[in-house]
């Protein structure tokens, strides 16, 4: 087996991330189309906005196949859309089935910090559902603390949705 690389995206990758995350957790977690749904518009929000200096989307490869992904973007109030002050958000952690266990998902996130602490943020925080057993073990992992959850009905199923919090300084 080869090693895999990370990459920034380029066209199509994310037509990729939005097309796994939909058939990844549909077949894992039973979550329906509004998933799939939710993970394009984060998508088509990423590629309107996207300011190089600020955010980055990276992707695993490994022989020129797709097998990761993840997003940082500026943190955005829910209501008023306004952009975070000296705040990254972590999105679309993705690893396929064949490359778990290779602690890509663990590199993709220390990518993450990375280019988070050399543009000058402060924090970064990210959504995820207590049923993600995996990610929420990797952010652990990485010294991101829960700070909140609240349950919810969404996808088709009854989750627990959860804040996690990385400080930077």
């Amino acid at each position: 087996m080869s090693s895999c690389s990370l990459r920034p995206h380029r066209p199509g990758d994310i037509g990729w991330i939005i097309s796994r995350h939909g058939a990844l957790y549909a077949r894992e977690y039973g979550f329906d189309g509004r998933f799939e749904a939710l993970v394009a518009r984060i998508g088509a929000d990423f590629l309107e906005r996207f300011d190089a200096q600020r955010e980055a989307c990276w992707i695993a490869e490994r022989d020129g196949a797709s097998i990761g992904s993840v997003v940082l973007v500026q943190a955005r109030d829910e209501q008023t859309d306004a952009v975070i002050p000296d705040t990254a958000q972590l999105r679309l952690l993705l690893v396929e089935p064949a490359a778990r266990g290779l602690h890509l998902g663990e590199r993709l996130v220390t990518q993450c910090e990375q280019f988070a602490r050399e543009r000058g943020y402060r924090r970064i925080v990210l959504w995820t559902n207590a049923n993600l057993a995996a990610a929420r073990g990797i952010y652990r992992k990485a010294g991101y603390r829960l700070t909140g959850s609240e349950a919810h009905r969404s996808f088709g199923q009854e989750l627990v949705g959860e804040t996690w919090e990385l400080a930077l300084e």
